[in-house]
C-alpha cells in the first residue's frame, strides 16, 4: 500500500512539521497581543512583553469594558453580523436553487449564471458605488453595512454546487407529492444542507465582523461605527479621543495595553464560534466540488 511506503511516511512527517510550524506562526501574534493586554503599563511601554504577561494586570480590560464607545461598536457589529448573515443566507439559498438546475429545467440558467460571474469579476468602481449608496439614501444608516454586501457570488456558487450533489430523486419525489418549488426548497433541500449553510454562515460572519472600510466610508458619525471601524480609528489612525482617560487612569493604564485588550476582545467571538462550525465547514467546502 502507498501509505505504508517509506517516501509516504517521510512526506507525512515533513508535512505535519510544516503545518504545526505554520499554526504556531499564526498563534504567536495572538498570544503576544494577549500577553500585552494583561501586562502592566510600565512593561508594555518599555516593550518588555513577549509571550508571557509581566506584572499581571486587568486594568486594560476594565477600561475597555467601561468604555461606552467600545461597547456601542460591539453592539453595532453584533447586529450587523446577525442580520447581515441572515440576509445573505436567504438570498444565497434562493439564488442557488434555480441556478443548480439543468438547462432543460431552467432555460435561462446559463445567462443568469454569467451575470453572477460577471459581477464577481468586474465592478463599476468605488466612486460609482458611492454615488449609488447616496442615491439610495443609505448613507449614515445601519443598512449601508448590510445591504451592499448581501449578495456574494462566491457563496452562491458554493451553494449551487452543493445542491447539484443532492440526488434528483428527492426533488422528484417531493414534486410528485404535490409540493411546489418553495416547499421543496425549504422542506427537502434546507434540512440536508447544514454543512453548506454552516460554511456560508462562517464566511459571512467573518466578513461582517472584520469589515471596517465600509463603516469608515459611509458613516460620518463615529457613534455608528462597527467594532472593526472603531478599532481602525483607534489603532491605525491613533485617534484616542474615544478613550477619555483621566490622569489617574493614565498612571495605571497604557494605550498599548488598552489597544491590545480591544484587539483580543474583537477577535474572540470568531475564535469562539469557529470550532463549533469547523466540522460542517470542511464538509461544506468539499461536498459538491466534484460536480461542476
Amino acid at each position: 500500500m502507498y501509505h505504508k511506503s517509506k517516501s509516504y511516511r517521510v512526506f507525512n512527517v515533513l508535512n505535519t512539521i510544516f503545518l504545526i510550524g505554520l499554526a504556531v506562526l499564526c498563534i504567536i501574534p495572538l498570544v503576544h497581543v494577549l500577553a500585552i493586554s494583561f501586562s502592566s503599563k510600565a512593561a508594555a511601554d518599555a516593550n518588555m512583553v513577549s509571550l508571557i504577561p509581566i506584572d499581571f494586570s486587568l486594568e486594560a480590560y476594565k477600561k475597555t469594558i467601561n468604555n461606552p464607545a467600545f461597547l456601542r461598536s460591539i453592539m453595532v457589529s453584533v447586529l450587523r453580523t446577525i442580520i447581515g448573515t441572515a440576509i445573505t443566507l436567504v438570498i444565497t439559498f434562493l439564488a442557488a436553487y434555480p441556478l443548480s438546475k439543468e438547462n432543460s429545467a431552467f432555460r435561462s440558467r446559463t445567462v443568469y449564471s454569467w451575470i453572477f460571474v460577471f459581477s464577481m469579476v468586474f465592478n463599476g468602481g468605488l466612486v460609482p458605488f458611492y454615488e449609488v449608496i447616496q442615491s439610495l439614501q443609505l448613507m449614515d444608516t445601519f443598512w449601508v453595512l448590510v445591504l451592499p454586501s448581501a449578495v456574494n457570488t462566491f457563496l452562491v456558487i458554493l451553494m449551487l454546487n452543493f445542491f447539484r450533489g443532492i440526488p434528483k430523486e428527492l426533488e422528484e419525489a417531493s414534486l410528485i407529492d404535490g409540493a411546489g418549488h418553495f416547499r421543496t426548497l425549504f422542506s427537502v433541500y434546507l434540512p440536508i444542507s447544514l454543512p453548506s449553510i454552516a460554511t456560508i454562515s462562517l464566511f459571512s460572519m467573518v466578513y461582517h465582523w472584520n469589515s471596517w472600510f465600509d463603516g469608515l466610508l459611509y458613516l460620518n458619525n463615529s457613534k455608528d461605527f462597527p467594532l472593526a471601524t472603531f478599532l481602525q480609528t483607534v489603532i491605525i489612525q491613533r485617534d484616542m479621543s474615544s478613550m477619555s482617560m483621566n490622569p489617574q487612569e493614565m498612571e495605571l493604564i497604557s494605550q498599548t495595553t488598552v489597544k491590545a485588550a480591544q484587539i483580543f476582545i474583537g477577535a474572540a467571538p470568531i475564535l469562539i464560534v469557529y470550532p463549533f462550525l469547523q466540522k460542517f465547514f470542511v464538509k461544506g467546502m468539499t461536498v459538491g466540488s466534484v460536480k461542476g
